[in-house]
């Protein structure tokens, strides 16, 4: 998995060193021109006096021009142990007076000034020299044009000494810095490799948070991110356990009840046996499907599903009326009384409509199910204050006492002596709910001392 560490480490001595290898380069061919030009410079002069010395050997014979020159002045003349010279002198007139007369004439006026340039002889490359020089070194015609050549051993060896002289040492503290700046980078991603082995080394399970103490502080903020992650992955991964752990228990009960039943009806021959039986399964059967219903509606319902809620614009008021209005039917099958008291006008809070249908649906649901044949059940919503408003569901079931109240919303809790059957889930999701509306709920008695009130208190959404 930490394979990209190398590749991080190859990136940054990339970036550090890869500016000095090019500036290396660079002062490398820097070098070598500079080092070029003082070898031409050096040895120009040179090759200067020497053509000098031969327009000094060049004398009139009457009106024409002539080379005195021995063959064993030109030896020693033209001598040297590492390169080749060759010379050519000529009159005015284009007469050769002596030298190698495969040398090119060069391109230039007749000036005092040397011209210096690079051309060959015979094939080789060759630094040649030429000039105009007056005779016997007097000012004044006649002149002779004098060209002297050498080859370029000597210079390209100065050269390329001087440019050593230059960049070994730079490449020596190149090399040098590779090392600091190896060494450095390896030690500074150290403890991103440490971070590698915590996290490779712990359990699948185990979502605790990374250690940030020996992180960089570059990195930390990844590691924060990774860390807040992983907490939100804990959180899921506990709703769902403690899901799946309640499911498995609720479910066990009605499962076994249905199967028992079928057995029985199974073995019984009678038919009218049969169809109590059936209907007895049918009752099971509700049972056991409003309990998945108000199972799932629980998981939907965790608070960590809050990310994935959006909330719109919407009158309670209204919508408290409109599901009280579903609820008539039931109520006369019960001879309730299901009453409504809403308030003078809308009121406006940030609900999702369908969540918000299943709280209310719940607490009517609770007050109808537990109250008494020919009792009252009232729903009311009203304004307190200038940022609230309150949905209220009085019944007149049997007052559950200050004991029990703060334990009502739990998970599966039911009141002892209870002859209704529930799952114990209907308020639990209600709470759930009322977190995901920022609304908070309470329990009290009944204003007329018998039953009791829920009350949900809903943020006002303020207008735009």
């Amino acid at each position: 998995m930490w394979k990209a560490e190398p590749r991080l480490q190859r990136k940054l001595l990339a970036w550090l060193l890869g500016p000095l290898a090019v500036l290396l380069v660079l002062d490398t061919g820097a070098a070598y021109w500079n080092s070029l030009r003082f070898s031409n410079l050096a040895y120009d002069r040179a090759l200067h006096e020497i053509g000098r010395e031969i327009g000094l050997h060049v004398k009139l014979d009457g009106a024409r021009p002539r080379l005195e020159l021995s063959e064993a002045a030109a030896n020693i003349l033209l001598l040297d142990q590492e390169d080749q010279l060759f010379y050519r002198v000529v009159s005015e007139d284009g007469t050769e007076l002596g030298g190698n007369a495969q040398m090119p004439a060069p391109r230039m006026d007749k000036s005092a000034q040397p011209y210096f340039y690079g051309d060959a002889v015979g094939g080789e490359p060759v630094r040649m020299m030429a000039a105009w020089m007056p005779l016997g070194g007097d000012a004044g015609p006649p002149l002779v044009l004098v060209q002297v050549a050498e080859t370029l051993n000597k210079r390209t060896r100065f050269t390329w000494e001087m440019v050593a002289s230059v960049v070994l040492p730079q490449l020596l503290l190149i090399v040098m810095a590779t090392a600091v700046v190896w060494f450095g980078v390896s030690r500074g991603l150290a403890p991103l490799q440490r971070l590698r082995r915590a996290v490779s080394n712990r359990s699948h399970l185990d979502l605790s948070p990374i250690d940030t103490h020996d992180v960089p502080g570059e990195v930390r903020p990844l590691v924060d991110e990774v860390n807040e992650l992983m907490a939100r992955l804990g959180t899921t991964f506990d709703f769902q356990n403690r899901f799946v752990a309640d499911a498995a228990h609720q479910l066990k009960t009605p499962v076994s009840g249905l199967k028992a039943q079928i057995e029985l009806a199974l073995r019984e021959s009678d038919l009218q046996r049969v169809r109590h039986s059936l209907a007895q399964l049918y009752i099971s059967a509700d049972r056991l499907s409003r309990l998945v219903r108000q199972l799932l509606s629980l998981a939907r319902n965790e608070p960590g599903a809050l990310d994935s809620v959006a909330l719109q614009p919407l009158d309670l008021n209204a919508h408290a009326l409109e599901v009280s209005m579903d609820w008539v039917p039931q109520a006369i099958k019960r001879n309730i009384d299901l009453g409504f008291e809403g308030a003078e006008h809308p009121l406006m809070i940030g609900a999702d409509p369908d969540r918000l249908r299943e709280l209310v649906n719940n607490l009517i649901d609770n007050a109808i199910r537990y109250s008494q044949e020919g009792g009252r059940v009232t729903v009311r919503t009203s304004q307190i204050g200038q940022d609230q408003c309150r949905l209220a569901i009085s019944d007149d079931s049997r007052s559950i006492p200050v004991a029990e109240r703060a334990r009502i919303f739990e998970r599966f809790h039911r009141l002892l002596g209870t002859q209704e059957d529930g799952s114990g889930l209907g308020l639990a999701i209600v709470s759930e709910i009322a977190s995901l509306h920022g609304a908070r709920i309470t329990l009290e008695e009944d204003a007329d001392g018998v039953g009791n009130t829920f009350s949900v208190f809903f943020p006002l959404r303020s207008e735009d």
